[in-house]
């Protein structure tokens, strides 16, 4: 869930940030998604992309996190130096109450949120440039609680066709609906193709 607050005029700001994007390079996918065996751009790669456009444009990312329980919140401001702000919190449930699991998921929401208030997009590396680095060590990217097991009824479902496929997701929960997008978009992709493959048995006439 995420809500989107800002000051009360934020002309200069959108000016700086047009600006700003417009010298922003797409992240690398240089990190392992252990689902559907995908990578994606990490935090820093993120950031890597982001942070010197920002500031010459005068611009500023303030992150501060928070959790009660496995429930998990960042709070994401970006600020420019005439003033003027936007604000949003996202928040999304740990795997457990464990700092480990705490933290991935804080990890996961700033990456999350810094690629949405700039407009970054995610690009794999080409080939030879990931030999020349050898291959990424698997990472694990914490999830809702629950969410693999879902994951796995849901390539299951696949196999039955677009109809269950789309019932059983429209039926879903909205965190594990948005974690598998915003992370794995092509995992989803891939099992709608797979279910949009199935040829289901003609019905029987009377």
């Amino acid at each position: 869930m995420s809500t989107l607050t800002h000051s009360e005029s934020i002309n200069e700001l959108a000016s700086a940030l047009s600006k700003a994007q417009g010298e922003i390079a797409n992240a690398k996918k240089d990190s392992a998604n252990p689902f559907f065996k995908s990578s994606y751009a990490d935090l820093a790669s993120v950031r890597e992309v982001t942070q010197g456009p920002l500031a010459k444009n005068g611009l500023a990312i303030l992150q501060s996190p928070s959790a009660d329980g496995a429930k998990v919140s960042v709070e994401t401001m970006l600020m420019h130096t005439s003033g003027q702000w936007l604000r949003s919190v996202v928040t999304s449930t740990a795997k457990d109450e464990g700092p480990q699991a705490i933290g991935s998921c804080i990890t996961y929401l700033r990456r999350y949120a810094l690629q949405s208030f700039t407009g970054v997009a995610a690009e794999d590396d080409d080939g030879n440039a990931a030999e020349a680095k050898g291959k990424p060590q698997p990472v694990k990217v914490e999830a809702p609680k629950g969410f693999e097991q879902w994951a796995d009824d849901l390539a299951a479902v696949a196999e039955e066709g677009t109809a269950k496929l789309q019932a059983v997701w429209k039926s879903s929960k909205a965190d594990y609906r948005t974690h598998l997008t915003s992370t794995n978009p092509q995992g989803w992709e891939s099992l709608k193709s797979i279910a949009a493959k199935v040829k289901l048995p003609e019905p029987v006439s009377a």
